[in-house]
């Protein structure tokens, strides 16, 4: 029978969501089958943003439709055949997982009094521990924009006295009471509200054991999105980046002035509400938001449904403005008030939120304590999921400074939001400070803590410039041959490692892997160890991770490069947390072939024995005898490789490369790399193709490696 648990609270907007993302995150890494289930929805005309936002994450594969139990007309019509309907709903699902994460109701329009009531029913019926969440904002504040709500925030006394009533509620409907959390407190007083949530804990019986965290408010999780907001006032999107609608509205300007009275009152990342006739201020406050000068607001909202004259809506087109302009025939105190009611919505889409909850929760809920409360055992196998976060945290565990030589290119500006806000490693980011930052913000992403520095910079051009000349003088670079090569994006990079400023690089998104790696065979070089520079890609399929190499570098090694490449590949291996068992892959197993290709890697394997006599290593070997028990025993038995190989080395890049694909595709693993390795210090090549989440795990993995070498 799977865990569960029941993530439920006292009234509406508490941010419910942010905590069952949170607790769904941390299962995920812990087990293998994450279920979740929204035991009452609002209807099923309209799908629930909460469990699609749930569903979306890559730990969960259950469809939507299965994970729902029942509406609220079903709850009003009977709720006993209601909650029959939930429990048999919920029974589904729990057979098919190892935990579930159930999402009580909303205490949305159509709630009542009794709703906690009845979620301490649901809870007591499917045998979960309710994880009960108190909200940190007065009912005042929660739908206010962050200017006019952050000063409604609730007392720790005001906070415990909801949760005296709230844990009685859960006692008399006999549930059993898991943990606490006060979500969207004061910062200044959170151990304050802790106390406070703990006294009652106690006064209502419970142990003093049970677990109390607080997570404070954090205004871009409260603030509407564009996107939302142009739902609240019946809106279509004019003209703009229609991308930019996830970000956050945190201010409103009702500019009801002449021009010169508004452009003093923008905000930064407001929404800007103008009449539809007042064309002058329209453009006045694009070109304002356009000019650096001013804040950056995050949209507009034209009301009055008048439309645009058609001088006015060239210049707009000429303007090629990426701000989102929304039109609406409300009036201008309807339009506003509908903004003001607008509620921030946590959902996938949005990278910023998505970020902001899970580093708001892995920062101030133990989720290690959680997960032992909870009873989850971690398990044996290693998912792809799993792997990634135990390199997420490897690399948080000792933080290292990482370049990022491609600011130009948007997947990797998304990738280093995500690193900062997460505290995966500190960035520094090559472009042009001003273009860089500018293009984070219309993104709706928070680069902020990274440093951005220009490839053109005069200090570091000149000083780098005298380091290549220095290292390549005798190939006859001079200080002005160097002055030029050093402010290409990966020479700059490159040398920012050689000389400190990073520990490491990842460039290739959106440059060849000559591109990336070539200043580093010319700057950094190879380990005295090492003959060569090779690759590994780490393949996590489903239950483990293996190590190929290589795929990516070295197109027909020799056996002695070959016996480099193993040596240094099981290293890697065991750098991330792998016990490296070596398969030296060929057409034939053991003594029963013969010829060239064959003869290499059994020299290739004498030499790994002769130069790592500690490692396990088997070659010549199939691909099938060292991954598949049942064939080892019948082609090499008693070999402690052969079979449970972790490390396969491949006798050729055509064969390597195609190999790491065809798992990839076929078997649906996860291929993480290429890792370079046999450098002095860490860089790493992206493909071209590259996601966000591929960059964010290849400068984790970067991190890594940098810890091993300054250790």
């Amino acid at each position: 029978m799977a865990h569960s648990i029941f993530i439920t609270s006292a009234e509406g907007h508490s941010g419910k969501s942010t905590v069952a993302l949170g607790v769904l995150d941390a299962l995920s890494h812990a087990t293998a089958r994450v279920g979740v289930f929204r035991a009452i929805a609002r209807s099923t005309a309209e799908r629930d943003y909460v469990l699609e936002m749930l569903l979306d994450h890559d730990g969960v594969d259950l469809e939507y439709e299965e994970c729902v139990g029942v509406t609220y007309d079903d709850v009003r019509a009977d709720p006993d055949a209601a909650l029959s309907v939930i429990v048999e709903r919920y029974k589904a699902v729990e057979a098919r997982c190892d935990a579930v994460v159930i999402v009580g109701s909303d205490y949305t329009d159509v709630g009542s009094p009794a709703e906690l009531a009845y979620n301490a029913r649901i809870a007591a019926n499917l045998g979960a521990p309710v994880l009960l969440v108190l909200g940190g904002r007065s009912a005042a504040a929660q739908t206010l924009p962050e200017q006019l709500g952050s000063s409604l925030a609730r007392t720790p006394a005001e906070v415990g006295q909801i949760a005296d009533l709230a844990l009685a509620e859960l006692a008399h409907g006999r549930a059993e009471l898991f943990a606490v959390i006060a979500n969207r407190t004061d910062p200044e007083r959170s151990d304050e509200t802790i106390a406070a949530v703990r006294r009652a804990v106690v006064a209502a019986g419970s142990s003093a054991e049970v677990p109390v965290w607080a997570i404070p408010e954090d205004r871009y999780l409260v603030a509407p999105s564009i996107r939302g907001i142009m739902r609240s006032v019946d809106g279509e999107l004019l003209s703009g980046d229609a991308d930019r609608l996830t970000r956050e509205a945190l201010a409103v300007v009702v500019a009801g002035m002449s021009m010169v009275n508004v452009l003093p009152r923008l905000l930064e990342g407001a929404v800007v509400v103008v009449p539809a006739d007042r064309s002058e201020v329209l453009l006045a406050t694009l070109l304002a938001n356009a000019s650096g000068t001013f804040p950056s607001i995050s949209g507009i909202v034209l009301n009055g449904g008048f439309d645009l004259p058609e001088p006015v809506t060239r210049l707009l087109d000429g303007l090629g403005s990426n701000v989102p302009i929304i039109t609406t025939d409300l009036g201008t105190y309807e339009t506003a008030v509908r903004i003001m009611n607008t509620r921030g919505r946590l959902a996938a889409d949005s990278q910023r939120r998505y970020d902001t909850a899970l580093s708001l929760f892995e920062q101030n809920v133990d989720t290690g304590e959680l997960l032992r409360a909870f009873g989850v055992a971690r398990a044996t196998v290693v998912t792809p999921l799993m792997f990634e976060y135990q390199l997420i945290e490897r690399a948080r565990g000792d933080r290292k400074r990482i370049v990022l030589p491609e600011g130009d290119d948007d997947r990797v500006l998304r990738a280093a939001a995500t690193v900062l806000k997460r505290g995966i490693a500190d960035l520094t980011i090559l472009g042009e400070p001003f273009e860089v930052r500018a293009r984070a913000i219309e993104l709706g992403i928070d680069i902020s803590a990274a440093a951005v520095i220009s490839p053109f910079d005069a200090v570091h051009v000149h000083r780098f410039a005298d380091e290549y000349a220095r290292l390549r003088a005798h190939k006859g670079v001079t200080f002005e041959k160097a002055s030029d090569t050093v402010t290409d994006v990966s020479y700059f990079g490159t040398l920012m490692v050689h000389l400190g400023l990073a520990d490491g690089m990842v460039s290739g998104a959106a440059h060849t892997t000559a591109h990336t790696i070539r200043p580093a065979f010319e700057i950094i070089k190879t380990r005295p160890d090492v003959s060569v520079v090779s690759s590994v890609f780490l393949m996590a399929l489903a239950d483990r991770v293996l190590v190929y190499g290589d795929c990516a570098v070295i197109p027909d090694p020799t056996s002695p490069q070959l016996a480099d490449i193993a040596i240094s590949s099981a290293a890697t291996a065991e750098q991330f947390g792998i016990d490296p068992r070596v398969a030296m892959l060929s057409y034939s197993t053991g003594e029963s072939g013969s010829g060239a290709d064959v003869e290499k890697v059994r020299d290739a394997t004498a030499l790994v024995r002769e130069r790592a006599p500690e490692l396990l290593v088997e070659g010549p070997i199939q691909y099938d005898a060292a991954a598949d028990a049942a064939v080892a025993a019948a082609k090499m038995p008693g070999s402690q490789v052969a079979g449970r190989a972790t490390v396969f080395i491949f006798p050729d890049l055509n064969t390597g490369n195609n190999t790491y694909k065809a798992v990839q595709r076929s078997a649906g693993a996860v291929a993480i790399g290429p890792v370079l390795q046999g450098l002095n210090k860490p860089i790493n090549d992206l493909s071209r193709g590259a996601l966000v989440e591929d960059i964010v795990n290849t400068i984790a993995i970067t991190a890594i490696q940098a810890q091993g070498i300054t250790a």
